[in-house]
């Protein structure tokens, strides 16, 4: 599987994981949560089984992440399970940070479709530099990149199908709305990833299927 690293320095890498960590905690909280935008991903499905189940969402998003960590440490390597707990961890301390101390108020639910569009390339632009630094936001980021290198599909298009099923199983319990400008976003956030995960990347070809190797003729000549 390729390097989502680009071979970047451990200071370098830190610094790209930490600065997408920071983007997205800062988007999720004055942009989504001031102004009602729902949530897709491991999140939304936590938040349904909350409703459906009564499952509580801090451990029904550990029972989520846990198996895809493991198969991600399978595939992907110590290095990138490491830089996705660095971003996770990260991640809990600035939105808490922020929830606790900003007094930053962005009002946009006059206008949820400059919210929408404000939402998707801000945490496109965040979940793609933690990509781009070797790591993952979530297990949901994992699993969409995971998806992505075994079937050969943008990683943006896995995290918006991903997301739009997830949002449309919360219509249980979220307002239609709000439910659709969510999906404005996170359709908005896949087209971003697959930027900024691709910028400055050539293009991979398609791996040739392999040919049946053709037997040996029995006269001892050369194929």
């Amino acid at each position: 599987m390729r390097n989502h690293n680009d071979g970047m320095k451990l200071p370098l890498r830190l610094t790209v994981i930490l600065s997408g960590t920071l983007l997205l905690a800062f988007t999720y909280y004055h942009i989504n949560y001031q102004n009602h935008l729902t949530e897709g991903g491991f999140v939304g499905l936590a938040l349904l089984g909350k409703y459906v189940l009564g499952i509580s969402p801090s451990v029904s998003t550990l029972l989520l992440d846990i198996p895809v960590l493991i198969i991600a440490m399978i595939f992907k390597g110590r290095s990138f399970v490491v830089n996705t707990f660095i971003s996770v961890a990260a991640f809990t301390l600035f939105y808490g940070l922020m929830e606790r101390y900003s007094g930053w108020v962005i009002d946009l639910q006059d206008n949820l479709p400059l919210a929408a569009l404000l939402s998707g390339v801000l945490t496109g632009l965040g979940a793609g530099l933690v990509l781009r630094g070797g790591g993952a936001s979530g297990g949901d980021d994992i699993l969409s990149l995971l998806i992505s290198e075994w079937k050969g599909i943008k990683v943006g298009t896995v995290f918006i199908l991903m997301d739009v099923i997830v949002l449309a199983l919360s219509l249980i319990y979220m307002p239609v709305k709000e439910t659709l400008y969510t999906v404005m976003a996170v359709v908005v956030a896949g087209y971003v990833i697959t930027l900024t995960t691709s910028l400055g990347r050539p293009k991979l070809n398609k791996v040739p299927k392999l040919q049946p190797k053709l037997s040996k003729p029995h006269d001892g000549s050369v194929a």
